[in-house]
């Protein structure tokens, strides 16, 4: 008989993709200590030489039971919940998965382009997706103040994004960051993809009146710094959030879960989770 929550609902069956990965171990370990929910599946890609180990000794949380697999659909058929921080093509091939089993699908994975996103919205006619470019509560209050502060201020206060990682992340601007510009865009009104500046080198000219400037640096093992420059003729905004442990991503996304469970299928964001999607403007 499945065990059962303090409000009487059955535990929440989660499913951790990319398992022995540094995220996925974090996630896994989350999942472990937390109370409404059990681990029951633990997924990594076709050849990982993590499959068929312990998923709890993997994330050194003790033996579990679960062990790794590749077998996406065997892991989602009994399962409530998919935890995604992976690749582009494995999150949208376990989106359709997800839709299939009518699955809470949180996705934290970066570098998604527009057709992801689109099979994305495809698949959340059928599932809870919840996608963001940063699971913490810190981000997405800081996104928040951002789209406050673009809003309040017009376009001669120039906006820069600066973003710093460890030297593995493979991809630039960070998730986080284009969470950031997006916020900063909307408070704007204008859409990112036309104000945007990624890159400069050599004899750019002078800087574009609107532009929301990116900076990505790489190197140590930098969890995630995230500053936003707002400057102006005499004076200079900063704000900031420093990531200090993995942690609060993996907190954040089972937040996500336990948020979804229930709810309609849709295309849903860590606003919607943190009760921010409807802040006013100022």
């Amino acid at each position: 008989m499945p065990e059962t929550t303090q409000n009487g609902l059955p535990d929440m069956r989660v499913v951790v993709a990319g398992a022995a990965g540094r995220m996925g171990q974090m996630l896994v370990k989350a999942v472990l200590a937390a109370s409404g929910c059990r681990l029951v599946g633990a997924l990594e890609r076709p050849g990982s030489p993590a499959l068929g180990q312990d998923a709890g000794l993997l994330a050194g949380a003790g033996a579990t039971g679960v062990m790794v697999s590749d077998d996406m659909l065997a892991a989602l058929v009994n399962s409530d919940a998919l935890l995604d921080f992976t690749t582009p093509a494995s999150t949208v091939a376990l989106a359709a998965l997800a839709a299939q089993a009518r699955l809470v699908h949180v996705i934290g994975t970066t570098g998604l382009a527009e057709a992801d996103y689109q099979k994305l919205e495809a698949a959340a006619r059928h599932a809870v997706i919840v996608q963001s470019g940063n699971m913490s509560l810190g981000v997405n209050l800081l996104a928040e103040l951002v789209r406050r502060a673009a809003a309040s201020l017009d376009a001669d206060y120039d906006i820069e994004i600066v973003e710093m990682h460890h030297r593995h992340k493979v991809d630039a601007p960070s998730g986080t960051a284009l969470l950031l510009g997006e916020a900063a865009a909307s408070g704007r009104g204008v859409p990112l993809n036309e104000h945007s500046d990624r890159g400069r080198d050599g004899h750019t000219g002078a800087r574009k009146r609107g532009d929301i400037g990116f900076a990505s640096l790489r190197g140590g093992s930098v969890i995630g710094d995230h500053s936003v420059v707002l400057a102006g003729q005499g004076e200079r905004i900063e704000l900031r959030h420093v990531a200090e442990d993995r942690g609060v991503f993996a907190e954040g996304a089972l937040k996500a879960a336990f948020w979804g469970r229930g709810r309609k299928p849709g295309f849903y964001a860590m606003t919607d989770v943190l009760g921010l999607a409807k802040a006013p403007s100022p």
